[in-house]
């Protein structure tokens, strides 16, 4: 039997081209990480999952962070490190995420790893071990 690995049908939340703007805490939670960390830590959860992580949006402007899409309401049963900004509904402000489209011209917003079948959400625990463990390591390298 062959793994289902796209998604049938779309979210709703993915526009159908280019990019746009949702609103973290109604159809997803995210954790921000920038730079190097992000990267360090999407690589990690990628090889810990064979390449099936669920929805990571990698952002190329500015600090070119990595945006891990959680189920919502998700993120704040955790503690985070610093460097990781949750972005939730949490009645402060809104945040609002860029999510690009599947397919097509999306720049400077891309998938890192596509929302599945099987992976609609990156896995919050594993998220914040994997984080925990990448963004400690970075902070006690003289």
């Amino acid at each position: 039997m062959e793994r289902k690995s796209s998604l049938d049908p779309v979210p709703s939340w993915v526009p159908a081209s280019g990019h746009a703007l949702r609103c973290a805490g109604i159809h997803f939670d995210a954790v921000r990480i920038g730079g190097a960390s992000g990267d360090q830590v999407a690589h990690e959860l990628m090889q810990f999952t064979d390449f099936r992580a669920g929805p990571i949006v990698r952002s190329r402007i500015g600090t070119r962070s990595m945006y891990f899409l959680l189920p919502p309401q998700s993120a704040s049963a955790y503690r985070w490190p610093a460097d990781a900004e949750v972005m939730s509904r949490d009645g402060r402000a809104a945040a609002f995420v860029g999510v690009p489209a599947l397919h097509g011209l999306t720049w400077p917003l891309d998938w890192r790893s596509l929302p599945t079948a099987e992976a609609q959400f990156v896995d919050v625990e594993l998220l914040h071990e994997l984080t925990v463990t990448v963004l400690t390591d970075e902070a006690e390298v003289p």
